[in-house]
């Protein structure tokens, strides 16, 4: 069986890293994936995509992206389910396994800030083992 996802979108708002009780870092994003082909209004559509990503990447990625930055996500895709005033609702998101940043923050550095900071377009930041 093969569960794999490669997705390039942008984020819709800004990252909020949170820890958990056990110190791991975790971040969900949601990022607007633009549609291979417009509607009957002639209007681009898009898919918006719930994904989590831990530890390392996920600081990388609240501290280098914001809101409307373009990145590449590759990962899995898992449901879940939860009770909710005695419905049951169900939840389907990318587990990130990666995330690429595929623009450069160049236009927004600080005097203070040295291009040296931040990763190079296209770096790929891996995710590490949080079981």
């Amino acid at each position: 069986m093969i569960n794999h996802v490669t997705l390039v979108g942008r984020l819709t708002k800004d990252p909020d890293l949170r820890a958990t009780q056990n110190g791991k870092y975790v971040l969900s994003v949601q990022i607007a994936v633009n549609r291979p082909f417009k509607n009957n209004q002639g209007e681009q559509e898009a898919d918006f995509v719930r994904c989590t990503i831990w530890n390392r990447t996920a600081e990388s990625t609240a501290k280098y992206c914001s809101k409307g930055s373009l990145v590449g996500v590759t990962g899995r895709i898992q449901t879940s389910s939860f009770e909710k005033e005695g419905s049951r609702q169900y939840v389907t998101e990318v587990i990130a396994e990666s995330v690429r940043f595929l623009e450069s923050r160049r236009s927004s550095f600080s005097p203070a800030e040295s291009p040296a900071h931040y990763p190079a377009p296209g770096q790929t930041l891996h995710v590490e083992t949080f079981q």
